[in-house]
């Protein structure tokens, strides 16, 4: 086995994506090669933990008189008092690096927590400070100086970002962090592991990746002197062809047992990954995102895992922004029936489409409804438990985030919203 080791990114030298050996080959060499670390705190999801032996494995490969602390299981969302509890075990041991292995709250924790350590935060009212929208001016905020290590589980890209969310765990609202926050320095990607992936969340967070591409590719930003470029499009179109071919074939190998690449799915799954890197790199062009995002932050603490809120949401938005566009946003329409078309060619696509609207005429938002449909994934509010009274609270919040504002038709008003959200209540 070779190891491919290189930047995520084309335009800049971090983080490094590692793939081609085990993940707790990767981790163990460069622990010692690249960081020179001998106080690693490891966050593991709960259910790698519990269900299988990764946590052993990376334990074994580093060696325990390197490992300083674990925080085994976070709750979905990244709340605030979880974190606060780690900025304070981490401190305690004088940790020079984080460990992630699992999901992207773990990611989106260990992103917050560095930001913390940097700036002596252990407090609600300190780590408010922090955030994206602090109640007062506040002096200049240390960047991190702890470096990350991720291993993802989902395709949920968090890790390839130098954004953050975490939730408030009395209001429920999520908070973002930004600069100069910093993302993990080095990502490994082990298909094998993702195996031991509840399918659900596998491809439910594959959906946020491909919620990451289109918003992207539709984005506000079109046009602009800064916006999308023929770059930041062949990203997005890229990923796509990667995440929707591969996610089709995950399900089918679950569902099914049709092995299409006679590997046991990890074909499939690498090329998830590596799409779900694009997604990101396109993503984190700097383009604003829209609705979908905006939306699912806030759904998210309702308790929608996270991927679901884009399965959820992506095909509502995009309906509702091709009905409302206007002489304002023209270019809304083209864009989108040019991104139908693109995915109508990917492998399997327009078969995925025929069984759920056979011969009918069908928008970018038909062809993401079925494509989600098939995966098996839920398509509106009441499959993950939420009813319409909670619908005013999820719009008032919904209100202040800066991808409902900046979405392609902006929303401004509570009715609008609330007529996204009826249209998958």
């Amino acid at each position: 086995m070779t190891e491919t080791l290189r930047p995520a990114f084309a335009d800049r030298p971090r983080p490094l994506l590692s793939y081609g050996i085990p993940f707790s080959s990767s981790a163990a060499h460069h622990i010692t090669d690249l960081f020179h670390a001998s106080k690693i705190y490891i966050l593991c999801s709960a259910s790698l933990a519990r269900d299988t032996d990764a946590l052993d494995r990376l334990t074994r490969a580093l060696g325990p008189d390197k490992i300083a602390g674990t925080r085994i299981g976070m709750q979905s969302h990244t709340l605030w008092s979880e974190v606060l509890e780690v900025v304070r075990d981490a401190q305690a041991v004088e940790a020079d690096l984080l460990i992630t292995l699992g999901g992207g709250s773990l990611t989106d924790a260990a992103k917050v927590v560095a930001l913390a350590i940097s700036n002596n935060t252990t407090t609600p009212s300190t780590l408010l400070t922090l955030t994206s929208e602090p109640p007062t001016p506040n002096p200049p905020i240390k960047p991190p100086s702890i470096p990350i290590i991720s291993i993802p589980t989902s395709l949920s890209a968090g890790e390839y970002s130098s954004f953050a969310g975490a939730t408030h765990d009395t209001s429920r609202r999520k908070y973002s962090f930004g600069a100069p926050i910093r993302g993990p320095q080095l990502v490994i990607l082990d298909p094998e592991l993702t195996a031991t992936t509840p399918e659900r969340i596998w491809l439910g967070t594959g959906i946020r990746a491909v919620d990451h591409c289109v918003e992207t590719y539709l984005s506000s930003g079109v046009g602009s002197k800064d916006g999308v470029t023929e770059e930041t499009d062949r990203l997005a179109l890229h990923a796509l062809g990667l995440l929707i071919p591969g996610l089709v074939k995950c399900r089918l190998n679950n569902k099914d047992g049709i092995d299409a690449d006679g590997d046991g799915g990890k074909a499939a799954r690498l090329d998830c990954a590596l799409g779900s890197v694009d997604a990101m790199a396109a993503c984190s062009a700097g383009l604003p995102l829209g609705a979908s995002h905006g939306i699912g932050h806030q759904l998210g603490p309702f308790g929608v895992p996270h991927g679901e809120t884009s399965c959820i949401l992506l095909p509502a938005v995009c309906k509702y922004n091709a009905k409302h566009s206007s002489s304002s946003n023209s270019d809304v329409i083209p864009r989108q029936t040019k991104l139908r078309d693109f995915l109508l060619r990917q492998e399997g696509v327009a078969g995925v489409v025929r069984k759920y609207y056979a011969d009918a005429a069908v928008d970018l938002g038909d062809v993401l409804d079925a494509v989600i449909r098939e995966l098996g994934l839920p398509r509106s509010l009441q499959a993950v438990g939420v009813g319409r009274d909670q619908f005013d609270a999820l719009a008032e919040h919904s209100l202040h985030d800066r991808w409902c504002q900046a979405n392609v038709v902006p929303l401004q008003e509570k009715g609008q919203v609330l007529e996204i959200l009826e249209t998958v209540a």
